[in-house]
């Protein structure tokens, strides 16, 4: 069992949820429903190729927003 760390933020009519430890998203119509659907995807991910996907333990997260000069 592994503790997945993720964030989910709106993106037009979905919701989307990105994985932290490993690269992997999905989306859902609900928050709910994009974190189920999430889950299922790094399941699968990890089902694939165990020995050569690359997932990272996370001990801590933290989100933040900032303005850059572009």
């Amino acid at each position: 069992m592994r503790s997945l760390k993720f964030v989910v933020y709106r993106e037009g009519k979905y919701y989307v949820s990105q994985c932290l430890n490993a690269d992997v998203a999905s989306f859902g119509k609900t928050i709910d429903e994009a974190v189920s659907n999430l889950k299922d995807a790094v399941e699968l991910y990890l089902r694939d190729e165990p020995a050569r996907v690359a997932f990272q333990d996370i001990a801590e997260a933290m989100i933040g927003e900032a303005t850059v000069h572009a």
